[in-house]
């Protein structure tokens, strides 16, 4: 049972001296439970209104309350003289009217401490109002129960009005502290007119009180409607005054996004009672029987509301309908910020009395958009927390998160629905932020002074006027000893000493100009260059850092940085003499063909252009791993034993952009089409958000093509590769069992290809191998780790392995050369079509021999002009159905491009059906076409994959179409010619 004392005020208190009035506070205390009120300063009648509450466990046990003087110690506080104190049974309450006593006055006892209160005047220090009741559930007693009393002794009819606003109030605010000062003025005109009307009294009532807890000792539950939400809200923020958002749970971030919607009406739009977003969310994941119990007020630490909700899940493919209990509890609100953590339990599902899992969700403010509206970011992460251990824990781990990650997806984009997400752009302002950096850039003259203003400097600029001043002075002096006219040498030691420390002095001044001018020189040509090109530009904003390390004894480093992306490297300038330098550089990467996976930064200590400079940290920024906003401002922690232990870090800014938009990813796709020999088509939208979104990658990311195949652990899983331009990654639904994981090409150290054997089941096999410490996080998708620490991936049963294989070959070898290397293989690539390529005068296609040598299959006249003849090759509706009539499937081709002068080519793709080919096999061809006399002639060279002995030759034909009199004629040569295998099966 709960013992509520609430504590109104005190009167007539003797003190002990001629002061008059005391710095008065009250203790209390029920068996072991200790509390105690604010001390009210000099003052004989001091005037408290705060509410305790007591856990009773032994009915024996005593309430004593105890009024001191607060002695003043000058800093220090004493602990308190005894002014009087009061006894009171428990068990005495039990036996009033519903277990409480309303408001009254007891005689605070000097010396001999009875369990009576009345006691003669010569034992009385002053008397002291309380009130007391008993509440043996989790309820509050109410103020309604103390009305009576005072509407009987005052006789006032309008007191009901009262009654029914005090009621409200304490609904509205449920913390005693605050209640109170809203109420106190009520209470203190109530017994001012009872001792007005009363010379002594030992009873009175008091109104307006409130279930609350001052001290927060114990736990107290009273329901708030969806009306005084907001007013709870309000009681929190008054409580937390210094905010600070707890940090993010272990298991990662579920949701991160930003909307423009302030964060106190986000806050009540997600957990204000009976929110129709809970509605809707629950309705959209198949969630019934939805029940959510009322806030209520919890103390701990400090009083929290929190509520229950339960609901029953919708039933997967691998587990059926459960139901779930969520704990709702607000840890954080200052009316700008809240954190609200929930438990989850669902003890239904396998292993499920062995852990719960754990959500924070944390609404902060956002930044202010340039149209002037509000923005709150709103960042939900997760953990699963084990009460026991288990051999499942891995399983019950990678269920939850994916589980945990499909429920958010669907709250995110109903989230979305509700409020606009804001986008990177709106929040970005590139041109604004990089602006301020180059006002806040320091002059050369002001670096120079800040260098030189030192000692060494002073000292050797001082002693050299000396000396100089000295010789103007002393004049010239006669032969001495061994001198002759031209050498004066030292007349004493002390002289020697003074031009040795003279030589010294300016040796070291001497390097210090030479160090500076070098330090200025070595900034590269490249800084702060802008963008001349078309393609991928990354821009990087170097701001600050902060605690670089030093291997000078002085403790203070020459610092600079280099940052190096796709081969390519960018400087800064070297900042002298500081731990904290500030740089205010921008560096920019021009005109790159592949969009960026990762950013490597260095720091180095300069020690000049011929020494080997000593590094002071590194790190890597995965552009996939963060957000562009994450990005636009960003610490970066650096790596190494030097930068660990001196925790540095680097401030940044980076910006990737794509200047020549759509056209830059067509380009990319071209250029491979050249290294893999198959047509590429650029994914939709649609598919390439839904890639996107299913792997958590940023908006450039786009996808170039997917294909299905088993990963072999240590049972084969039949799921889906995906291959991007900087990544390649992998998912399988297997029974609602989602796998997923993704890594990136840099990562990638060797791809292996195994001939078909028993153990593959008859099919060819990839082995990807990763560098050592790379592409960790796909690890659980790794079917081994080799003895150097490398991980293996296996890939089996591909539809078509061919073509997979030089995909990703040739998307590894792009990912991997230098820039160097790509240069020389343009120049191989250009050589080989003036080689190969040529037109009808210079030789034939492909090296193929003159029509005369090829076997004529098939010769007709018709009449159809030769426009009509020539649609069958221009990739229209007549090509498509022509080649679909032929029993070719998956038709694709390329638009015709000029290569050189009168000789366009394209390439195509398609799949013949079971009726053509046994073996279904894919076919990829290059198609050059040529203008001759009255009409054309195209040659064309055929690849076919997945065919018997398919490596080991190619089919070439050549079809010539001309009007002769009038009439079309088509002539179709064709010839299988043998030859050895090289590169594909190209012949």
């Amino acid at each position: 049972m709960r013992l509520y004392v609430y504590v109104v005020e005190a009167r007539e208190l003797v003190v002990k001296d001629s002061k008059g009035v005391i710095d008065g506070y009250v203790k209390l205390q029920v068996g072991k439970s200790k509390s105690r009120s604010r001390v009210l300063k000099k003052t004989q009648n001091p005037v408290w209104n705060e509410e305790f509450v007591f856990r009773v466990k032994d009915m024996d046990d005593e309430l004593i309350v105890s009024v001191c003087d607060q002695v003043d110690f000058g800093f220090f506080n004493g602990s308190g003289d005894l002014v009087g104190r009061v006894r009171i049974p428990v068990s005495s309450i039990l036996s009033e009217h519903k277990h409480t006593l309303p408001p009254t006055w007891f005689s605070l006892e000097k010396q001999k401490y009875g369990k009576s209160p009345i006691m003669d005047s010569e034992s009385v220090a002053g008397k002291i109002l309380l009130s007391l009741s008993f509440q043996g559930g989790n309820g509050c007693p109410s103020t309604d129960q103390f009305l009576p009393h005072i509407k009987e002794q005052d006789g006032q009819a309008e007191l009901s009005h009262d009654t029914h606003s005090s009621s409200a109030l304490s609904r509205k605010i449920p913390e005693g502290k605050k209640l109170v000062k809203a109420i106190t003025s009520r209470i203190e005109r109530i017994f001012k007119e009872e001792e007005d009307r009363k010379s002594e009294t030992k009873t009175d009532d008091s109104s307006d009180l409130s279930c609350t807890n001052s001290d927060y000792e114990d736990c107290m539950d009273e329901p708030l409607s969806s009306c005084n939400f907001e007013e709870a809200m309000k009681s929190m923020q008054w409580r937390d005054d210094e905010f600070k958002m707890p940090e993010d749970l272990e298991g990662g971030i579920l949701v991160d996004q930003t909307f423009v919607v302030s964060p106190n009406d986000l806050n009540s739009f997600l957990f204000m009672p009976n929110s129709e977003f809970r509605s809707e969310l629950a309705e959209l994941q198949g969630t019934t029987d939805l029940q959510e119990g009322p806030w209520t007020w919890k103390s701990g630490e400090g009083a929290h509301l929190t509520r229950a909700v339960t609901y029953l899940k919708a039933a997967t493919k691998i587990v059926k309908a459960v139901k779930a209990k969520e704990e709702q509890t607000y840890i954080k609100a200052n009316g700008n910020g809240f954190a609200v953590f929930v438990t989850v339990s669902t003890p239904d599902v396998p292993y499920g009395n062995c852990f719960r899992v754990e959500l924070l969700y944390q609404i902060i403010p956002g930044p202010w958009l340039p149209s002037g509206e509000e923005s709150a970011n709103l960042i939900i992460s997760w953990k699963v927390n084990f009460h026991q251990s288990t051999m499942m824990r891995g399983m019950i781990e990678g269920g939850a998160r994916q589980g945990l990650k499909d429920s958010f997806e669907q709250f995110a984009d109903l989230l979305a629905k509700n409020f606009k997400p804001v986008d990177s752009a709106e929040l970005l302002d590139k041109e604004q932020m990089l602006a301020s950096l180059q006002m806040e850039h320091q002059s050369d003259w002001k670096l120079a002074v800040h260098y030189f203003w030192n000692f060494t400097v002073f000292s050797t600029v001082v002693i050299v006027l000396y000396i100089t001043l000295h010789i103007f002075l002393s004049g010239s002096s006669t032969l001495r000893g061994l001198e002759f006219s031209g050498l004066d040498l030292p007349d004493s030691f002390g002289e020697i000493i003074t031009s040795g420390i003279l030589f010294f002095q300016l040796q070291r001044v001497f390097n210090m100009i030479s160090h500076f001018i070098q330090a200025r020189l070595h900034r590269e040509s490249d800084h702060g260059v802008k963008s001349q090109g078309d393609g991928w530009v990354l821009t990087v904003a170097l701001v600050e850092g902060n605690s670089i390390t030093s291997m000078d004894p002085s403790g203070l480093s020459d610092p600079y940085v280099v940052f190096t992306c796709n081969g390519k490297s960018r400087t800064s300038s070297v900042k002298l003499q500081t731990r904290d330098p500030q740089w205010n550089e921008i560096l920019e990467f021009d005109a790159m063909e592949e969009p960026p996976s990762v950013l490597d930064v260095e720091v180095f200590d300069f020690d000049g252009p011929f020494d080997q400079a000593v590094s002071l940290g590194h790190a890597e920024i995965n552009f996939l791993k963060h957000t562009s906003t994450e990005l636009a401002d960003i610490w970066v922690n650096l790596e190494g034993k030097l930068a660990k232990s001196s925790q540095t870090k680097l401030h940044l800014r980076i910006f990737l952009d794509n200047k020549n938009g759509i056209e830059t990813i067509r380009e990319y796709l071209t250029k491979m089409e050249k290294e893999v020999g198959k047509k590429l088509n650029l994914r939709s939208p649609h598919r390439n958000s839904t890639f996107q979104k299913l792997f958590g990658l940023p908006p450039e990311e786009f996808l170039i093509n997917d294909f299905s195949c088993y990963l072999k652990r240590k049972l084969p899983l039949q799921g889906r590769l995906f291959l991007s331009a900087r990544i390649v990654g992998f998912y399988a639904n297997l029974f609602g069992y989602k796998t997923k994981f993704f890594f990136l090409w840099e990562d990638i150290e060797d791809i292996e290809e195994i001939s078909p054997s028993l153990a593959s089941v008859g099919s060819p096999s990839m082995v990807i191998v990763l560098r050592k410490g790379r592409g960790l996080d796909a690890q659980h998708g790794a079917k081994s780790q080799d003895e150097e620490g490398r991980l293996r991936f296996h890939f089996q049963s591909f539809v078509s392995f061919n073509v997979v294989s030089r995909i990703i070959m040739a998307l590894w070898r792009s990912r991997n050369m230098n820039p160097e290397q790509k240069e020389q293989l343009a120049e191989n690539e250009q050589d080989q079509d003036e080689k190969y390529v040529e037109n009808e005068d210079s030789g034939p296609f492909l090296g193929v021999e003159d029509a005369a040598h090829m076997s004529k299959v098939f010769s007709a006249e018709l009449p159809v002009n030769i426009e009509l003849l020539m649609k069958m090759f221009n990739g229209g509706d007549l090509d498509h159905i022509v080649m679909g009539k032929l029993g070719c499937l998956n038709y694709a081709t390329t638009e015709w491009e000029e290569v050189r002068p009168d000789v366009f080519e394209r390439h195509l793709s398609y799949k013949f059906n079971r009726h053509v080919s046994i073996f279904g096999g894919e076919v990829t061809s290059t198609q050059q076409k040529t203008p001759v006399a009255n009409g054309w002639i195209v040659d064309e060279v055929k690849i076919l994959h997945d065919v018997p002995f398919g490596d080991h030759f190619s089919v070439h034909l050549r079809y010539q179409i001309a009007t002769p009199n009038s009439t079309s004629i088509s002539t179709c040569q064709d010839k299988v010619q043998q030859t050895e295998h090289l590169g594909g099966g190209f012949g």
